[in-house]
């Protein structure tokens, strides 16, 4: 039997406070591609947060960057608000496949909405 595949999620267009992006951008996305493949190996420091597994700040290699360590922790930080927040339109875009949506993404969407407001 086939381990099932690993799913990661990012958000590389997060902003701070002063409308800046906190990521510095593209030509940096490989630095998190290699803590996921760290990850599937076994390794790479991680946080279990409500959205699953989050980087500790440190492992990220962040060498030669130019982000403040404040950024690094917003960037990594899970506004469990926010997401609740966001659920409904994950909802609505799911209401339009109607019975061809198979069961496993509404009852997810439950379950995150559970762990979101813990």
């Amino acid at each position: 039997m086939c381990p099932l595949p690993r799913i990661f999620t990012v958000n590389w267009f997060r902003r701070g406070p002063d409308g800046r992006f906190l990521w510095p951008g593209f030509g940096e996305n490989s630095r998190v591609l290699e803590w996921m493949f760290r990850r599937c190996d076994g390794d790479g420091a991680a946080t279990q947060t409500p959205l699953g597994w989050v980087p500790e700040p440190g492992d990220l290699d962040s060498t030669g960057l130019d982000v403040p360590a404040q950024d690094m922790i917003e960037l990594l930080r899970v506004d469990s608000a926010a997401v609740l927040a966001e659920l409904p339109q994950v909802q609505e875009h799911y209401a339009r496949f109607g019975d061809r949506l198979p069961t496993e993404l509404p009852d997810h969407l439950a379950t995150l909405k559970r762990r979101l407001s813990d």
